[in-house]
């Protein structure tokens, strides 16, 4: 305990602290909670916020994550917040809410049938790259650079990609009455890697364009972007189940994980690249 002070030191059993040291310290967290709902709040203010969420919705995040998804999705958020700030922060939220409750959907169904999600649904480290990478880097981009306008809108398209991706699959395997191969439209069986039905089509489609909406309606897109958002997000999303049908399983390393990888990449890319083309 505090024993005395004098000439700007404290005594702690015997040992002097020094009292600037827990004044800077105090004043960093009053800095980066203050600065918390700027559009770009920077890192010491995603560190605070990101990891006081963590800590108190634990339970919630394990449910649909593995102690290794946690640690992962810990750094996705923190970046995302530094650069995106509390909308961004909103958007990923919403992803990780909305994709868990569709892998639900019929969930007994789909175990039945052997095309369940593993673990009941619960993303592990390679599901959070999967869906997080592009993101990730947009986010480190935008800390880098200072400039989010680019890579605010090529973050958006990548999680807007992944979701549709993930409602496009899990609605086609619970509610899919024909499906088909994209390559061939051969008829296949539901849950084949490739395929693709009219429900999970429109659903997927709907979804993104949603996502798109709701980043608007929190400032993270303007209406224009809305549009190249979801454009880019059904591309990739279309590209991501072509690869699927072609190549997935012929090559080793090529996982789904790292398909997903190159689905989110690509419509963060196509998203900027689009917006570049428009402003020009």
């Amino acid at each position: 305990m505090l024993r005395s002070s004098r000439d700007g030191l404290s005594y702690y059993s015997g040992q002097k602290l020094p009292v600037s040291v827990d004044s800077s310290l105090l004043e960093a967290l009053q800095t980066a909670a203050a600065n918390a709902s700027l559009p770009s709040p920077g890192l010491p203010s995603g560190l605070l916020i990101n990891s006081a969420v963590f800590l108190l919705g634990i339970k919630v995040l394990l449910k649909g994550l593995t102690v290794g998804g946690v640690l992962n999705s810990w750094l996705l958020g923190t970046l995302v917040y530094s650069a995106f700030g509390p909308g961004g922060y909103l958007l990923v939220c919403l992803y990780f809410i909305f994709g868990s409750a569709v892998t639900k959907v019929k969930l007994a169904q789909k175990q039945k049938e052997g095309i369940a999600e593993a673990r009941s649904g619960r993303r592990s480290v390679g599901s959070v790259w999967g869906s997080g990478l592009a993101g990730m880097t947009c986010a480190l981009a935008a800390l880098a650079t200072g400039d989010i306008s680019y890579w605010q809108i090529g973050f958006v398209a990548s999680f807007s990609s992944k979701l549709s991706d993930t409602v496009s699959s899990e609605i086609g395997k619970a509610y899919g009455k024909t499906t088909y191969l994209c390559t061939t439209l051969q008829r296949v069986p539901r849950g084949t890697e490739g395929a693709v039905s009219a429900e999970g089509t429109a659903a997927g489609a709907l979804a993104a364009a949603a996502f798109a909406a709701i980043a608007f309606a929190i400032g993270q897109v303007d209406l224009t972007g809305v549009a190249i958002v979801s454009i880019a997000a059904v591309i990739a999303n279309f590209v991501e189940s072509v690869l699927g049908a072609s190549i997935q399983g012929n090559v080793d390393w090529l996982t789904n994980d790292v398909i997903n990888m190159i689905q989110i990449s690509l419509a963060a890319v196509l998203a900027i690249g689009l917006r570049a083309t428009w402003a020009a």
